[in-house]
Order: structure tokens, then C-alpha cells, then sequence
């Protein structure tokens, strides 16, 4: 399928059913996120793969408002977090930024200030998602990416202070009747000429 395809029919998973996404596939999304993009390879992300019933049902579905239930349905949950402080990032990345983006983030990010920097790091992560929600559409796996968690709820249970969670992503097969699949309920989006445009 190419990506057009891909992109026409992915969606946002509502109900799951109970079929549970195979080892390798797991192992194969998990080595996709180490290789997500990110500015000046910055890579202050960890992604964390919930595959514990037990854990997923009774403690992150319990902090997970309206996606309790697609929490509980989905064979995984990945929670996605950010590095916890500016300084834990520059220790870090020493060990791997170029000195031409270690010096990208001294002179153009840090000079903002501690907000700009935080919002800079999360940004990071977001480029993870898109990465990862294409990544699961091209081995059909679906998914459901969900800001709608109590964050600082997930990072007690997780009990990993040098990371804070930003959102978490349901995955698994859906339910053959769920209704926001394009199939029932066709997107709805922009016009094209709306929002991207010529010059």
C-alpha cells in the first residue's frame, strides 16, 4: 500500500478487539522509534511499551479519562516522555550530538530561555509521533494517540524522574464495528487548496 493509501485510510481507533499485536511486530515498532527523526538529533525522548495486563488494566487505563476504555481494549500501550530538564539534556546528548548541532542548541535554543527550551524538547517528541502513528499504519496496526492521560499520574506509576510523560498511544487491531473507521465515518478535513498552497 503506498502512503496516500495509507494516509486515506488511517484513523483514529475508538474500540479494539482483543487480538494482541505479535512479539516481532512490537520489537519492530520499538527499533523503529530509536531511528525517529528529530532537530540536530536531539533524541530527548523515551518511549515506553506496556504490555502488562495487569498494569496496563489496573493502574494507566484508572488515569486515563475518556481513554480508559481504549487503554483496557488495546493489546499495548506506549507511553511517550520527554527528558525532565535542560541540564539532564546537555549531560546526554554529549554523547552523541555533532558539535555543529551542539553548538545550534547553545547559540539558537538556549539563549531563549528554560520555557523555550522545554517546549523545544517536546516538539521533539511530537516529530516521534507522526514517525510512529505512519509506522503502524504500514504494518496495520492501529492506533490511538491520546493527550486526554493524566500525565503526572502515568510518570508515578512509571517511577522514572529523569523523563516526564507527555501522552501515550493505544495500539492494536480494531473492532471490526467501530464506527469512526473511514469505511463508517469518511474524514473530514480541510479543502486542499486551504491549507497547502503555491507560491
Amino acid at each position: 500500500m503506498n502512503f496516500l493509501k495509507l494516509a486515506q485510510t488511517r484513523y483514529t481507533t475508538k474500540t479494539y478487539s482483543n487480538q494482541r499485536i505479535p512479539e516481532e511486530k512490537i520489537q519492530e515498532l520499538r527499533e523503529i522509534l530509536r531511528l525517529c527523526p528529530s532537530s540536530i538529533n536531539s533524541q530527548p525522548w523515551q518511549f515506553v511499551f506496556v504490555s502488562d495486563e495487569k498494569l496496563k488494566n489496573d493502574a494507566f487505563a484508572k488515569v486515563s479519562f475518556i481513554n480508559e476504555q481504549r487503554v483496557r481494549e488495546a493489546s499495548h500501550l506506549v507511553v511517550f516522555r520527554v527528558i525532565a530538564s535542560e541540564e539532564l539534556f546537555e549531560e546526554k546528548s554529549k554523547s552523541f550530538l555533532s558539535e555543529t548541532g551542539a553548538n545550534f542548541y547553545r547559540q539558537t535554543i538556549k539563549t531563549k530561555g528554560e520555557a523555550f527550551v522545554r517546549s523545544w524538547l517536546a516538539h521533539q517528541v511530537y516529530i516521534a509521533l507522526g514517525y510512529f502513528l505512519s509506522a503502524c499504519a504500514s504494518i496495520g496496526i492501529d492506533s490511538t494517540p491520546m493527550e486526554g492521560i493524566l500525565p503526572e499520574e502515568y510518570d508515578k506509576i512509571l517511577q522514572e524522574n529523569d523523563y516526564r510523560t507527555l501522552f501515550a498511544v493505544a495500539i492494536g487491531y480494531r473492532n471490526p464495528e467501530d464506527k469512526n473507521q473511514p469505511s463508517f465515518t469518511p474524514k473530514k478535513r480541510l479543502p486542499l487548496e486551504e491549507v497547502v498552497k503555491n507560491k
